[in-house]
């Protein structure tokens, strides 16, 4: 919602995929939202009519596919739905295993409080979850979990070679400052041969 709604009021066609109908609901509520075409599915797999520009996932969309194997499916998708000479341009983190020390699986980066929140690392199937802990005004104490799978940059650049396309740019945001050692997260593009 937060990219397609200021993108469709530019004047830019966007047709969205979308697992969850609760948030498909929500984005037609807003203004604007109702001419956003949106398929339900899941976006690695699911297909759509037509081909576009550019296929895009913003703020650690891809960490959502929990499996190396639906990443992949994903970039393959991501290709299939793309015009010759088409984008794909995904935003997410660099994980932050640097904060690690031996023996450890926690990292926390939020304390406050009433509230904190951590994630954990398995350094050998990139698999993290991250984790909410509160509490409520009432004192109760309230838990959340999300599970995901870190992906470093040089795997996605394979996963994009498997699906045929190249890396074009990689930022350290967008603002596209360079991407160094010291990011914490990065905007790449690839892109899908013209012809």
């Amino acid at each position: 919602m937060r990219i397609a709604l200021p993108l469709a009021a530019r004047g830019v066609p966007v047709h969205g995929v979308d697992l969850s109908r609760a948030m498909t609901d929500r984005l037609r509520a807003k203004p604007g939202g109702t001419g956003i075409g949106v398929t339900l599915g899941d976006f690695a797999t699911t297909r759509v009519e037509g081909t576009f520009a550019v296929v895009y996932l913003v703020f650690n969309t891809i960490n959502n596919l929990t499996t190396q194997d639906a990443q992949v499916d994903c970039f393959r998708n991501a290709a299939a739905h793309l015009r010759p000479g088409g984008h794909f341009v995904i935003e997410v983190g660099v994980p932050d295993l640097r904060r690690l020390p031996p023996g450890q699986r926690a990292v926390p980066f939020r304390i406050g409080e009433t509230s904190w929140a951590f994630d954990t690392y398995d350094v050998v199937t990139q698999e993290m979850s991250s984790h909410y802990l509160s509490v409520e005004v009432d004192g109760r104490a309230r838990y959340r979990s999300f599970p995901f799978r870190y992906v470093w940059p040089a795997e996605l650049d394979l996963m994009a070679r498997l699906a045929g396309m190249r890396l074009r740019h990689r930022w350290d945001g967008w603002s596209r400052a360079p991407f160094t050692a010291e990011s914490t997260g990065h905007v790449s593009v690839w892109r899908k041969p013209a012809g």
